[in-house]
């Protein structure tokens, strides 16, 4: 049975709600723990019916065991034009994967960002039903500084230009954290206190912030989950889950 192939970074950094939602269609999910086992990465496709990275606490730039061939597997991942769903370390390894620059920000994005769609992202059929501008839950000091060759930037923030992007016709990187629950993002805050601390968030500040902006960023990222789940494989390919 065809697979989709979860690279996770993180003992934390789960498939979350975009797991549970590809399960609920009827996919099987082959879970790679790459920061525990960093040769636990397939040989090959076989059997690979899309790839969904993960994020993770490393960066590109620390050049972890498993970077070049998980960046391989993607860039061919994307050659065969399986589906292939980057977030935050993910949607900086897919677009470094394929061409795009990746590198440091002066401030890390840190606790509920607004993320503005762009005009291709509001004619997105990935984004369909998402709105315009909407806070998104964002941990990150890395950023996709250049997008890859041929690539559309579908969303932005007022730090991060490229917060979403499409590459090719099924190829996604998202760089704010739709997969989360909340309890996963007091997790984040937790395991990951270096960067609020540089971008002066406080746990307080993003405890609030959930009160007010939790209830439509889950509503919409429950939607989003969907769309990946039913637009971006073809009717073939449901078929076979």
């Amino acid at each position: 049975m065809a697979k989709i192939l979860i690279l996770q970074h993180g003992a934390s950094q789960t498939p979350g709600r975009l797991g549970m939602t590809l399960r609920d269609h009827g996919f099987s999910l082959d879970i790679r723990r790459l920061d525990t086992n960093p040769s636990d990465l397939p040989h090959d496709l076989d059997g690979v019916q899309a790839v969904v990275s993960l994020g993770g606490a490393a960066n590109i730039a620390d050049r972890p065991a498993w970077l070049e061939r998980e960046l391989e597997l993607l860039a061919a991942a994307h050659d065969a034009k399986l589906p292939v769903i980057g977030v935050c370390l993910g949607h900086q390894l897919v677009a470094k994967a394929l061409g795009g620059e990746v590198g440091p920000m002066e401030t890390p994005e840190a606790g509920f960002v607004e993320v503005r769609l762009t005009p291709p992202g509001q004619t997105d059929r990935i984004l369909s039903g998402q709105r315009w501008n909407l806070p998104h839950f964002q941990s990150h000091g890395q950023q996709v500084i250049t997008p890859p060759p041929g690539a559309t930037v579908l969303g932005v923030s007022d730090a991060c230009k490229v917060q979403i992007f499409r590459a090719g016709l099924r190829t996604y990187g998202f760089q704010y954290h739709f997969e989360m629950d909340r309890k996963a993002i007091d997790t984040v805050v937790t395991e990951q206190p270096l960067i609020f601390e540089r971008a002066a968030v406080t746990p307080e500040t993003v405890s609030k912030q959930c009160d007010e902006h939790y209830p439509a960023f889950a509503r919409l990222a429950d939607r989003l989950c969907v769309n990946i789940a039913t637009l971006a494989f073809t009717f073939d390919e449901l078929l076979k889950a």
